[in-house]
């Protein structure tokens, strides 16, 4: 009994290896690293963008923040400008230790670098997530790029999940606090 393969079989397993890369590559979009964490923790978003836009580099990532998330502390990166805007709560809210917050972080931005399409790169931000167990909290990301932009601002709904998507947000399911 031969166990090694025959060159018939070896080109047949190569061509389908080749095959899952060239289509992971065509679905590339911006993700997070990890995609579960523990409800009321601070928990690090590295959000990773695998391409730019049509062969154009990226010079410009900007993520909308999800309700509930009252803290975040962007990373900078050398060569960027970052931005935090802020957006007024209804009402405010007390955050423990004395602290009472009256607005919230709504967009972060990363602006004025450029990231070629043939890289990746890692863009970083550290969150107090709510106490909220068992919900999905969505991190849209619009990447812009020099003669294009990507929406990464799709949810899913109505019995979608994320891979009927086009261009799907990158997602956290919030488990139980550890």
């Amino acid at each position: 009994m031969n166990l090694l393969p025959t060159p018939r079989l070896a080109a047949a397993g190569a061509a389908a290896l080749a095959g899952c890369f060239a289509a992971s590559s065509a679905h590339a979009h911006v993700t997070l690293e990890r995609t579960q964490a523990p409800a009321d923790s601070y928990y690090k978003a590295v959000l990773q963008v695998q391409h730019g836009c049509k062969g154009q580099p990226t010079l410009a990532v900007r993520v909308r923040v999800p309700d509930g998330v009252l803290s975040v502390k962007p990373q900078p990166k050398p060569g960027w400008t970052l931005t935090i805007t802020r957006v007024k709560l209804a009402q405010p809210v007390d955050v423990g230790h004395g602290r009472t917050v009256t607005e919230r972080p709504g967009e972060i931005a990363w602006t004025g670098g450029s990231l070629a399409d043939e890289h990746f790169d890692e863009f970083r931000m550290v969150m107090k997530l709510p106490d909220r167990p068992g919900s999905t909290l969505y991190l849209p990301v619009v990447q812009e790029c020099k003669d294009g932009v990507h929406r990464w601002i799709e949810t899913p709904d109505g019995g979608k999940s994320a891979a009927d998507l086009k261009e799907p947000a990158p997602a956290i399911v919030l488990t139980p606090k550890t």
